[in-house]
């Protein structure tokens, strides 16, 4: 079995290496409307996600910030642009950051993609352009555990 977990972890790392973006698929019951508030209004998004100025207006420039646990490689701000709004279907925004030392910056892309569905909405996550392994294993963790608290602030209602 060890060897099974070796082979699995070494192929899903090669898969990641290849592929430079993370994709992920969460399932509302909420119409797209509702879900969509909370990617567009900073009072939502600061429960789930982080500190922000966001505005859903094309060209928009704002930015997240979080304090950094210790044991973070990154400084606490992550710069993005507005690049895309279509209400209630499409959201797209620049991800750019920087390690706290300042050694290396990361230039993304976020694409959220709201599709309705009979008994609610289908919310998918795009986030590509990455180049460095570590940067894709921690977004795609930081991910997971923000649309976890997602889920949960929008079942509240």
């Amino acid at each position: 079995m060890g060897n099974l977990k070796v082979t699995y972890v070494c192929v899903t790392l090669k898969l990641l290496i290849m592929q430079k973006e993370i994709k992920q698929s969460w399932f509302f019951e909420q119409p797209p409307k509702e879900v969509w508030e909370y990617l567009t209004k900073p009072q939502l998004i600061e429960q789930w996600l982080m500190k922000t100025d966001f505005q859903p207006i094309v060209g928009q420039k704002f930015r997240f910030t979080f304090v950094p646990k210790n044991e973070s490689k990154y400084e606490g701000i992550v710069s993005c642009e507005v690049l895309e709004v279509k209400p209630f279907t499409k959201l797209s925004y620049t991800w750019n950051g920087n390690t706290k030392d300042r050694s290396r910056t990361f230039k993304s892309i976020v694409v959220w993609t709201l599709i309705p569905k009979d008994n609610g909405t289908e919310l998918q996550l795009q986030h590509n352009g990455f180049t460095m392994l570590e940067d894709i294993l921690t977004h795609t963790n930081g991910w997971k555990t923000c649309l976890k608290r997602f889920e949960e602030l929008i079942n509240v209602i």
